[in-house]
């Protein structure tokens, strides 16, 4: 280390000789902590995403006809919810209906189970499914029917289902 010339001065001064200055001293760090929280509110949420519903080609002499559907429900773990679908265009659960170009309409009906004994509801008529969330996927199967004999005019034939999930 390099003393100037006022320095050394004031070293002389206190007694203290400029080679005393050169020992070398251990300087000890110090710290300081804090603490803080980390916070955030996982809110309850769930999306749905529904597949089509194609009965494909149907003959009415030939029996009914079945097919089968997806609707999937992903919620946040520990949220119940509830799905339901809403009667379609004609508005009724229980008289479900695709219309034709002509104004024809085809009926048929939505499942909750391969059985087709139990009508899926729109949370007040019908029977609508619940579940529970798990942060995955959860597949919902929807079963559907259109009775035989319905001699309608030839043609393409569609409704429009909403599904909506409640929590």
């Amino acid at each position: 280390m390099k003393i100037s010339k006022y320095g050394t001065a004031l070293l002389l001064a206190l007694g203290v000789s400029a080679s005393a200055t050169m020992i070398k001293s251990d300087a000890i760090a110090q710290t300081a902590t804090d603490t803080f929280v980390v916070r955030a509110t996982v809110q309850a949420s769930c999306a749905i995403s529904a597949n089509d519903l194609d009965f494909g080609t149907y003959d009415p002499a030939a029996g009914a006809a079945d097919a089968t559907s997806q609707i999937f429900v992903n919620c946040t773990a520990g949220t119940t919810y509830e799905l339901a679908l809403n009667g379609g265009q004609s508005g009724d659960i229980a008289n479900r209906a695709m219309t034709g170009s002509t104004g024809d309409s085809l009926t048929y009906q939505l499942y909750t189970d391969a059985a087709r004994s139990i009508v899926w509801g729109d949370g007040s008529t019908g029977q609508s499914v619940s579940g529970t969330g798990n942060g995955v996927i959860i597949d919902h199967p929807v079963y559907g029917r259109v009775v035989s004999n319905q001699y309608v005019t030839p043609g393409a034939y569609i409704d429009t289902i909403t599904a909506t999930v409640t929590f």
